[in-house]
């Protein structure tokens, strides 16, 4: 399947995060960050998620929600959660159907059952305004995407 692209409509995602509540990401208003990583307990995932509660507050300014997307069950990503500190961001589990949200958006490596390590951003109305997808073993860089949202 092809990457999404900008200009897209965005996939409706529904997902339990790392407390088991079912968030609906289009029914947040504003701008949102769908970070998407390979697998938890991993140095970079870690990394990209820490990077993201780092910048919680800069985010919220920008009237931006950020999300973490990885194929990781519920359980584990709670335990991770609580591990490395992360509070804000919400961590969501595409576990079952599993990688179905990544597939939606082109970006499950169904080879080997996890997502493209990929930022998406979404405006409000739904639509994908920027798509980039990072070696494997890359953390994005915070500063960019701080500058794209900045300019939405």
């Amino acid at each position: 399947m092809e990457t999404i692209r900008v200009g897209s409509p965005a996939p409706r995602i529904v997902l339990p995060d790392q407390d088991k509540e079912p968030i609906d990401v289009s029914s947040f208003n504003g701008n949102r960050l769908l970070s998407f990583h390979p697998l938890a307990w991993t140095g970079a995932c870690q990394r990209q998620m820490e990077t993201l509660e780092m910048n919680a507050d800069a985010l919220a300014e920008l009237n931006v929600r950020a999300f973490g997307i990885s194929v990781d069950p519920v359980p584990s990503k709670k335990a991770w959660a609580d591990a490395i500190g992360v509070k804000r961001t919400r961590l969501l589990s595409d576990f079952w159907p599993h990688g179905a949200v990544a597939s939606s958006f082109g970006l499950f490596r169904k080879a080997d059952g996890f997502s493209e390590r990929a930022s998406v951003i979404v405006d409000a109305s739904g639509t994908v305004r920027f798509v980039k997808v990072y070696p494997i073993d890359a953390v994005p860089d915070p500063g960019e995407l701080l500058e794209v949202l900045k300019g939405l």
